[in-house]
C-alpha cells in the first residue's frame, strides 16, 4: 500500500495533535478499522495503532499513473469512543 502525504501538513498535525501523518501511517501496518468520513470529496477514517498509542487518520483514496495511494490528510490520538469503536470492531 502507497502512502502520501505533504510533509508542511505533517508537521502542523505534530505540532498540534503529537503524531506526525508519517507515523500516522503505521496504522496500516497492523489491524485497524476504517469507516467513511465524508462524501465530497470522499474521505476515511482509519483507527489504529502507532507508536504505542491508538490513533485515528483521516485519508482520501487518490490515483496515479502507479495506480491507488492513501493520500492522509490529519491524524490524532484516538478518542474514547473511537478507541471503543476499535475495541467492538477488531
Amino acid at each position: 500500500m502507497r502512502l502520501r502525504f505533504d510533509p508542511a501538513k505533517s508537521r502542523i498535525v505534530k505540532q498540534k495533535h503529537g503524531i506526525s501523518l508519517r507515523e500516522a501511517g503505521k496504522i496500516f501496518d497492523q489491524v485497524y478499522i476504517v469507516d467513511r468520513r465524508r462524501d465530497d470529496p470522499e474521505q476515511f477514517r482509519a483507527i489504529g495503532w502507532c507508536g504505542g498509542s491508538l490513533c485515528s487518520v483521516i485519508f482520501e483514496i487518490r490515483e496515479d499513473h502507479n495506480g491507488e495511494y492513501y493520500h492522509l490528510i490529519t491524524a490524532w490520538k484516538s478518542t474514547k469512543g473511537e478507541a471503543e469503536s476499535y475495541a467492538q470492531n477488531t
